[in-house]
């Protein structure tokens, strides 16, 4: 985890793990078969952060938890997005953080698949804003430009691409948009994001007295 985290998981192999542990690279197949089996410790692992994690009943409070929660360990260990969204990891950590998950529907009568149709999309849509978050930062990163330099950077195009009267819709992005510019762009589009996939969810609920 610490070598994927400070380079990136290309950089995690079998002999990176022995040489950070002091031994050699043979030694390791004692206690896993291959490289697969470590990255799906590591997933197990990362999931057993969020031990400890209490939950109120109230479904749309406890999506939001899920959620956030899944944003702030995901952009921890930003590795944890590529590893997780394939199959199902079936560790004693991840076990239980899917146990908790699907909590959140008890009592509601939804069916199993439609149960899973929910995680599925918030899961879906937490992954997509961090690959999103993760991205940004490693534009960053090459260009050695902030987001507020880029920013400054590409509004020198701002009044070719208003004045030419093609592109309507985006000029209105250019001129009337406030979340691009702000500090906190990323929350802020991550939260009104959330609350639109939340809104999705309950318009699947069945109906209550």
């Amino acid at each position: 985890m610490a070598i994927a985290d400070e380079e990136g998981l290309t950089a995690v192999s079998m002999r990176r793990i022995a040489a950070r542990l002091g031994t050699g690279t043979t030694s390791l197949y004692r206690y896993v078969a291959k490289k697969d089996d470590v990255l799906e410790l590591m997933v197990d692992e990362v999931m057993g952060e969020l031990r400890g994690t209490v939950l109120t009943g109230d479904w749309r409070a406890d999506l939001r938890t899920i959620a956030r929660l899944l944003r702030e360990t995901a952009l921890r260990h930003p590795w944890l997005p590529a590893l997780s969204s394939g199959r199902s990891n079936h560790g004693p950590n991840s076990l239980w953080w899917t146990e908790l998950c699907l909590s959140v529907f008890d009592g509601m009568d939804l069916s199993t698949d439609e149960m899973l149709a929910g995680l599925g999309t918030l899961s879906a849509f937490v992954l997509g804003r961090v690959l999103g978050e993760l991205g940004d930062q490693e534009a960053a990163r090459r260009s050695g430009l902030s987001h507020e330099q880029w920013m400054e950077q590409q509004g020198e195009y701002g009044p070719a691409i208003v004045n030419s009267g093609l592109y309507p819709r985006f000029s209105r992005v250019i001129i009337e948009a406030e979340t691009p510019h702000a500090a906190d762009r990323q929350e802020r589009a991550f939260e009104a994001g959330l609350e639109r996939v939340l809104d999705g969810l309950a318009a699947h609920l069945p109906a209550r007295r």
